[in-house]
């Protein structure tokens, strides 16, 4: 009778980009030299019999590509996924969890939107302070929609549009701001990131403190286009 030969697994090539995690995992032997991904499975029942068992080490074997290139993130999503995805590979989980401590260990903290006001306040301030005003925009818009009232927040939108021509937009903002906390003002005076609206009637009659008409700071946005009466 032939002996059924189990499918030999790619990563059994020392993984020599990987050496330094490797290390801290006890991926090197006493002597510092590198170990290979070990064999298939001694499972009872012969692994090549079962339909999941190539699948599970195809996932793997992306897993320590993307571990030689240290995408670590990716790898952790693919180490991840045998786990979930093939629970009757039990010993090939035991390789998995080898390599996912090291990913854990290395793998960039995915960044989470904000999602308090307190949070977006400081994402918009980050976002000016490095020139993305779109950004900037987003969330304090966000801000705006929840608490209609932060004078913060529009004074900061104020900045943003200013940044980005929009001086309309900015001061409609800029008066709101004002209105809502009168030291908005003097800081508006001395703002350099407002000096592009100096020579705005608008933008000084806002810090002058003389009246002004109420303006949406929407309107630009939401405001249809005026057409001529039908007769």
């Amino acid at each position: 009778m032939t002996k059924r030969l189990q499918p030999k697994l790619k990563a059994q090539t020392p993984i020599t980009a990987v050496s330094a995690p490797l290390r801290e995992a006890g991926g090197l032997a006493g002597d510092g030299r590198q170990i290979a991904v070990s064999r298939g499975t001694g499972s009872s029942a012969p692994a090549s019999t079962r339909p999941t068992y190539l699948e599970a080490v195809a996932i793997y074997e992306k897993g320590i590509e993307s571990l030689q290139r240290h995408d670590y993130n990716h790898a952790l999503e693919l180490f991840q996924s045998v786990l979930r995805q093939y629970p009757e590979e039990k010993e090939l989980h035991e390789r998995v969890r080898l390599y996912l401590n090291i990913c854990e260990r290395h793998a960039t903290p995915r960044e989470v939107a904000p999602q308090s006001i307190e949070e977006r306040l400081y994402a918009s301030t980050l976002a000016i302070n490095g020139g993305r005003y779109d950004e900037a925009i987003s969330h304090l818009r966000l801000v705006r929609d929840e608490d209609p009232d932060n004078d913060h927040a529009l004074y900061m939108l104020a900045v943003a549009h200013a940044q980005r021509g929009e001086h309309a937009e900015a001061v409609a903002h800029l008066e709101r701001a004002i209105a809502l906390n009168p030291e908005n003002r003097a800081l508006a005076r001395r703002d350099p990131d407002l000096e592009a609206l100096h020579d705005d009637d608008a933008f000084r009659g806002a810090i002058d403190g003389q009246s002004m008409s109420r303006i949406d700071p929407d309107r630009f946005a939401r405001r249809p286009p005026l057409r001529p009466n039908k007769r």
